[in-house]
């Protein structure tokens, strides 16, 4: 049953001339003192977020964007931030882009965040997707095996030190701790100073629903959240997620686990919500598309597990919306669409819905509070 509610900001300034007609993504370039906006729409849809009764705000970290477009490096020292200017949202981590940092290192700042806010940062990990911010951190992202074996032996570590007081590591990438005298005795064990004081629930995003990724997740116990994603894909997905869960000895009820993500677009019609969303679609699609991140079918599907760049202008928003990858309509056909969803999986209990890149906070702001008080009354 859908009990709660949350959103997604991946941390976009206040873009012009939004869509295919538009700047070339590549060809936008901001000074610093515009690159900044991010933190103060981040403020806002935080206290909009926590007003309005959802139940998490998550947030993108990324790296070196100077286009504008995802501009937060460091989400839990932004959620120490925000914890303090809210009562009672959450700050979701979507995602830490693990092998841009020391797993440990990750895990300190991760803790310290779960202390000073109280248990309300959320932890999130993920293997990136762009080049110029992995492989200028000194780690493979070209090398998709090896991007995929560095992340799986930090999240392990990471894990690792969450979970025990006390801890060692053996890897191809890491020995921890490194086999040194220390004080007149030699380091066997290592501990995490601190460790997180409340209980770390590990989300993930599933973007090609890989056989080997479900299973380390299931592994690992591991949530997952499938967003922005064609209907077919879902339902595929979370299929396989549950079962890999089974064949780790857990018995979910189909959806359980995850968090459901949609792009969104409410107004009085259909025409006009797809109107109001088009130039930001647009601009996503050129920002994601090179990049081989859109999922409205199953060929984007294929290319996001090959790493492949897919067409930018091949994606429609028409097709979004028919594949529900996009809800965009009157509040009433958003209720009868999740309700139906809730339907299909009795072991979902959040929705997670989200804007293009390029929408105006202005426009985030008014379409969170629509959501709020015309569509999720029907559920909460």
């Amino acid at each position: 049953m859908i009990r709660r509610f949350s959103t997604l900001y991946v941390g976009h300034i206040e873009l012009e001339q939004c869509g295919f007609a538009g700047a070339p993504a590549d060809d936008r370039r901001y000074g610093n003192q515009r690159l900044i906006e991010a933190f103060d729409t981040t403020i806002a849809l935080a206290r909009a977020t926590d007003e309005l009764g959802y139940e998490t705000l998550w947030l993108a970290e990324h790296h070196f964007q100077h286009e504008g477009y995802e501009c937060i490096p460091n989400i839990p020292m932004l959620a120490v931030d925000l914890a303090h200017r809210t009562r009672r949202v959450k700050i979701g981590c979507a995602f830490n882009v693990v092998p841009t940092w020391h797993p440990l290192r990750l895990a300190e700042d991760y803790a310290t965040a779960d202390i000073l806010t109280k248990g309300r940062c959320v932890f999130g990990v993920g293997r990136g997707y762009h080049t110029r911010e992995v492989e200028t951190f000194g780690n493979p992202m070209l090398d998709a095996e090896a991007n995929r074996e560095l992340f799986e032996e930090q999240v392990e570590i990471i894990l690792k030190a969450f979970r025990e007081e006390s801890f060692s590591h053996h890897g191809k990438h890491y020995t921890l701790p490194p086999e040194v005298p220390y004080r007149g005795y030699q380091l066997k064990e290592i501990t995490l100073v601190p460790r997180p004081v409340h209980p770390v629930e590990c989300w993930q995003p599933i973007v090609s629903g890989s056989a080997r990724g479900l299973d380390f997740m299931a592994r690992h116990g591991i949530k997952g959240i499938i967003s922005a994603t064609a209907e077919e894909l879902v339902q595929r997905w979370a299929g396989d997620y549950r079962e890999a869960a089974r064949r780790h000895g857990r018995e979910l009820q189909l959806g359980q686990d995850l968090i459901l993500g949609f792009r969104m677009s409410i107004d009085a019609t259909v025409e006009r919500a797809m109107t109001r969303a088009r130039p930001y679609f647009e601009e996503h699609a050129k920002v994601m598309a090179p990049l081989g991140m859109l999922r409205y079918g199953e060929e984007h599907a294929k290319a996001v597990a090959a790493r492949q760049a897919q067409s930018a202008t091949a994606a429609s928003l028409e097709n979004g919306v028919r594949n529900r990858a996009w809800l965009c309509g009157p509040p009433a056909e958003i209720i009868s669409y999740l309700k139906d969803v809730e339907r299909r999986y009795p072991g979902l209990e959040e929705i997670m819905i989200a804007w293009a890149i390029g929408t105006p906070r202005e426009m985030m702001i008014e379409q969170l509070t629509r959501f709020a008080r015309e569509v999720m009354p029907a559920f909460c």
